[in-house]
């Protein structure tokens, strides 16, 4: 098994979206409240003020696309 991952690995807290959004705290905290709604609705589990990296990077169009997914990923 390989290592284990931290959360500050795994989730944006608030003060990384402020960031990399250029929002306000508030705003902050209400992106990662929607992105949660989103998750929990899919019936994932969610941890209250931060996000999994992966789904707002996604979200956000952050995200490599994967070169195996070939052009139409791309578009």
């Amino acid at each position: 098994m390989g290592k284990v991952k931290t959360v500050q690995e795994m989730f944006y807290g608030v003060e990384d979206v402020k960031a990399m959004l250029g929002y306000s705290k508030s705003k902050a905290y209400q992106v990662i409240a929607d992105l949660n709604k989103e998750l929990a609705a899919s019936g994932i589990c969610t941890r209250s003020g931060m996000v999994p990296k992966k789904y707002f990077e996604r979200r956000y169009g952050l995200a490599e696309p994967d070169p195996k997914a070939g052009r139409r990923a791309m578009a």
